[in-house]
Parts: structure tokens; sequence; C-alpha cells
């Protein structure tokens, strides 16, 4: 009799275990790998900041993937959440306004690249915040990768926060976040030598080398090296990203994180 006591004792641990290991909340910061009850818990347990990252879909010169700003956005936006500890991202935006297409303008003229209206864009973005204030979340914080629509996220947060006047909910868009990727980002690369004429504004050794660091198999490296140097009928504006490196691009990685875990710190505080 002993044994198949033993064997049932066995059998039942190893199975209250698997159901423990199964019923626990994913360790996850996005919210779609949540179901919506481990959201409710998240939220009643102080998780009340949510982050919307906003990317979109353009072209990038021919050794970058059209989905740059979606894949950076996210990354970064993942680490932020995680360093603030009570923060949890949305699904990236990754349709943007990126120009006209009758005739076409902007990245437009490149294949690939997705634009939509800024009224439309616009809506989109207060129509996600205002759901997630619904869904009791406190702090709702704009991310945006693409300097092309920032006014627009500042006319949406100044809407979402007259019309949400006396609730606890306020959205915020750090301006730390894009200043850093760009302006700080360049002066960064000033300091270890490298020229304006490489930096650049679009698809340059900036641009390039964040992308390394975070997603490099979206940088057609090969091509990169050995290529000639590229230009605005190439896509890539005032730059030059031969030299790129995801060592340079961790540079920019760190100081982007950092600075805007800093600001969005600052920001809810005011408030709580």
């Amino acid at each position: 009799m002993r044994f198949p006591l033993r064997r049932t004792f066995v059998a039942v641990f190893f199975l209250t275990v698997a159901q423990i290991i199964f019923a626990q909340t994913p360790k996850t910061v996005f919210l779609e790998e949540l179901t919506w009850t481990e959201l409710h818990e998240q939220i009643q347990a102080g998780k009340t900041t949510i982050i919307i990252p906003i990317g979109g879909t353009e072209q990038s010169g021919p050794d970058v993937a059209l989905g740059k700003h979606n894949a950076r956005v996210k990354i970064l936006s993942q680490r932020i959440a995680e360093g603030l500890g009570n923060a949890l991202v949305a699904p990236v935006i990754a349709y943007v306004p990126e120009g006209g297409y009758a005739p076409p303008t902007s990245h437009m003229r490149f294949p690939g690249t997705i634009t939509i209206p800024d009224e439309v864009f616009e809506k989109t973005l207060e129509s996600a915040a205002n759901s997630f204030q619904v869904h009791g979340f406190r702090n709702i914080v704009f991310l945006g990768d693409h300097g092309g629509y920032q006014n627009d996220i500042k006319r949406v947060v100044a809407r979402l926060n007259k019309t949400w006047s006396g609730s606890t909910s306020r959205a915020f868009v750090p301006s730390e976040y894009y200043g850093s990727s760009s302006d700080g980002y360049a002066q960064i690369l000033r300091r270890r030598g490298y020229r304006d004429d490489e930096i650049g504004i679009h698809a340059g050794l900036a641009d390039t080398s964040l992308l390394l660091a975070v997603a490099p198999q979206m940088v057609r490296q090969d091509r990169l090296r050995n290529g000639p140097k590229l230009g605005p009928a190439d896509g890539v504006y005032g730059g030059d990203p031969r030299r790129s490196t995801a060592e340079l691009g961790q540079l920019g990685i760190d100081a982007i994180v950092m600075r805007t875990i800093n600001a969005v710190k600052t920001d809810t505080a005011v408030r709580q």
C-alpha cells in the first residue's frame, strides 16, 4: 500500500505546483500580454501609469526596415516602464501622419510608408487615453518616437487635461523622451568626435545606431558597411550611417531611458 500512496502524493504535489505556476500573472509590462482580470488586479495594486508608445511606419533609407520607430519605441517603453515600477505599456500606435498621398509628399514618396490625417491620429490618441482613464489609470504618458507629430501629441494632452479637470487623471508628454533621442543624443555623439554630416536628422548615424542597439535584425548591416554614401534620393537626410554601431546606440538608449524615467517621476509626483 505504501508505493501507491507515495505515487499519489507525488502526483498531487506536482499537479499543485503546476497549477500555482500557471495561475501566476506573467512578468510583463505589456498590457496586451495580460488578461483583463490580471490587468484589473495590477491597477488595484498600484500600477496606475500607462505608457502609450507612438511609432510610425516609414522609410529610413535602403538599410533600415520600415518599422524602425515601432520597434524602438516598444523596447524603450518597456525599459522605462520597468524602471518606473508602477507602469504598463499599451500597444504601439504604428499609423501616424507621414505626409500626403495625393500627390505623395515627404516620406510617402517611398514605398511602404503609411500615413493618416492629423485629425484621425489625434482622435485615436484621445480615444486610447479615455479608454485607459475609464479603467482606472491615473497617469497617461505619451511617448512619441517621431518628430513629425510632436505638436499633435501636445494638442491631445492639452485637450485631455481640460476634459479631465477636477478628476484624478492626467495626460503627459515628457519632452525629455524625444529631446534625448534627437538633440540630446546628437550632443553625445558630437562629444565623441562625430560630425553633424554623419549624425544626420533622419536615417543617419544617430538614427541607425539607436536601432542597432535595440533591434539589430532590422538593419541591413552588410549593405550598410559596404555600400556608397547615401543621400536624400535614398531617404537619408543630412547624415551618413556607415559608421553606426550598437555601442554608440546604447549611449543614446541609456540617456533616453534614464531622462524619461526621471521626467515621468517628477511630473507625476507633482500631483500625488
